[in-house]
């Protein structure tokens, strides 16, 4: 896969722009903003920070992401899943230990990317990654009820103590806020799609729920001042960094990583579809890492890539990174020219946007193949992982979703399959193959799956009761990989079997697995001369060496040229195709 650098990116977007280029990254870019205001003041205000930080976070990710990305349709900015984290953090530590996780975030995320790492984000299962989601959805809808009831209740430690708080009652809620949100909630539901490529629904809803409490005169609470700056008052300093909560901030930041990285990756995934470029994963982690190293130092949140921003841009005719660059412009402009109109927001409208927000952040698609084909698996796992991630902590909630996908994949890959057979001497010989004995003695076993430690039992079990074997042939065409384990499992049964007096023989070894027999040395305990390319090449030398004492038959009578094939000609890759298929022994 070839790589580009972040000279070469620009350099390919660049080459022959023109004014013409530039007026649709001009539109572009100012679309997106438009759709980044709300969506920046809402999450700056959910990740328990406040709707200057939100700003500040768009503008800067804007311009430092977008400058260094992996592709030139990637838009960052603070997101819902990442508010849904970060107010936990920022209740639990304070906003200094919220901007410190950030920066190690993205220090975690910038070394992904510098040492190329970036595929193995995509490890993480989809159904863990849409039940987290879902989870997160549902963090946010809840954490937003009291801004939209307009009524305070007490703090828990999770979204569901929250909700379940809601039932047991103690609280009477102001119509006149619950109005002015749901006025916000309508208007996004409602709004035409036709009328988005002109305006926002979110945007036009809080535009009307503002105008409707301005002049009802209504006193609900609103977001307060916004500062005509990217460089807040309330930022990280290196000398308010609490170093004493470094050990306990680092899972929060390896989760803040992980859910950085793989929405970023994801984002990027669904835009090269859209666009047919591809995204420069690594570039992109490089980009994301620094970004959010620097943005907490201007008071902002961790950032990331959003795939709602960035569908916005390529529908909208954007052709450069420059589209990311002039929303945050956009943005700038917004909170310079318009900071007092934005100040007399109200909360509950935000409240609105996110409630929405987080019920189209939810991978309805990916949730209704998982259920509607019953995935069995599919769905405990996401299950599972969206009831983790609204009772427990986000990073707990990821850890037990990817470890029960990991219990699940090594039960399912753990299905070894040994078919152990009985030679068919007259059918051999109808074949053409020299066979002289009856061949009762050697049994072929072939074997279909993986040979790891989870497989074991199931190979050991398969060869219990085989007491009248004197040659027993694996045949290993089929067999993928092979682990320590299972290394161990076969040098085992060769001892068995050697002190036995019987024999181990090796067919169809494929390259792989050959690799990890040459490491071990093992390949040398079994003996080079005892791996073959098929089974019947196999049963006549096992006939010649073990069981023609007994016949009248010289062996200089068969003659089969593989007792000194050496280990690079005896792989299931270098076998002829007369030899490809392996049924010459059949019960």
């Amino acid at each position: 896969m070839h790589r580009l650098s972040l000279v070469q990116l620009w350099q390919r977007e660049f080459t022959n722009y023109n004014l013409d280029k530039f007026r649709q990254d001009l539109l572009a870019g100012l679309t997106v903003g438009a759709v980044a205001l709300p969506l920046a003041l809402a999450f700056g205000v959910a990740s328990g920070s406040t709707a200057a930080a939100g700003l500040v976070t768009a503008i800067l990710s804007g311009i430092l992401i977008g400058a260094l990305s992996g592709a030139p349709y990637q838009i960052s900015g603070p997101t819902g899943a990442m508010s849904a984290i970060l107010i936990l953090i920022s209740a639990r530590y304070g906003m200094e230990g919220m901007w410190l996780t950030g920066v190690m975030a993205g220090a975690i995320i910038l070394a992904i990317g510098l040492l190329r790492l970036g595929r193995f984000i995509a490890f993480i299962p989809a159904p863990v990654i849409s039940g987290f989601t879902s989870g997160i959805a549902v963090i946010i809808f809840v954490g937003q009820i009291d801004n939209f009831l307009g009524v305070t209740t007490p703090g828990v430690e999770s979204a569901a103590l929250k909700l379940l708080g809601y039932f047991r009652g103690g609280w009477t809620p102001n119509w006149q806020t619950t109005l002015i949100g749901s006025i916000v909630i309508g208007m996004m539901v409602f709004w035409p799609a036709r009328w988005s490529k002109l305006i926002p629904g979110s945007l036009a809803g809080i535009v009307v729920a503002s105008l409707v409490a301005f002049a009802a005169g209504w006193q609900i609470p609103i977001i307060g001042d916004i500062p005509r700056t990217i460089l807040l008052d309330q930022r990280l300093g290196f000398a308010d960094i609490p170093w004493g909560d470094l050990e306990h901030l680092l899972a929060p930041a390896l989760t803040i990583a992980a859910l950085g990285a793989v929405e970023s990756l994801l984002c990027g995934a669904v835009a090269s579809k859209m666009t047919g470029i591809r995204l420069q994963a690594n570039q992109e982690l490089v980009a994301q890492g620094v970004g959010n190293i620097l943005i907490p130092f201007f008071g902002g949140v961790p950032a990331t890539a959003a795939i709602a921003r960035s569908s916005v841009g390529i529908r909208s005719g954007g052709q450069t990174r420059l589209v990311s660059i002039l929303h945050a412009l956009a943005l700038l402009a917004s909170a310079l020219l318009f900071a007092p109109v934005i100040a007399r927001i109200p909360l509950t409208a935000l409240a609105g946007v996110l409630m929405v927000t987080a019920y189209r952040m939810n991978e309805w698609l990916a949730i209704r193949f998982l259920f509607g084909n019953r995935f069995k698996t599919g769905m405990v796992t996401f299950t599972v992982t969206l009831l983790a991630t609204i009772t427990l902590d986000l990073t707990q909630a990821i850890l037990i979703g990817a470890a029960l996908s990991a219990v699940v994949f090594i039960n399912q890959i753990a299905n070894l399959n040994v078919d152990v057979r009985q030679v068919d001497a007259d059918k051999l010989r109808s074949q053409g193959m020299p066979i002289v004995t009856n061949c009762g003695a050697i049994r072929v076993a072939y074997l279909t799956g993986p040979l790891f430690f989870a497989a074991t039992n199931t190979f050991n079990e398969a060869f219990a009761h085989e007491e009248d074997v004197q040659v027993l042939i694996l045949s290993m065409r089929a067999v993928p990989m092979i682990d320590v384990t299972g290394l161990e499992t076969l040098s085992s049964l060769h001892e068995q079997l050697t002190h036995k007096g019987k024999a181990l023989m090796l067919t169809g070894v494929q390259p792989s697995v050959l690799r990890m027999l040459e490491r071990s040395q093992l390949i040398d305990t079994l003996g080079r001369d005892n791996f073959f390319w098929s089974s019947d090449q196999a049963i006549l030398v096992a006939e010649q060496r073990y069981l023609m004492a007994d016949h009248a038959v010289h062996a200089e009578a068969i003659t089969v040229p593989l007792t000194d094939v050496p280990p690079a000609d005896i792989s299931a890759s270098d076998a002829p195709a007369s030899n490809t298929g392996e049924e010459p022994a059949p019960a």
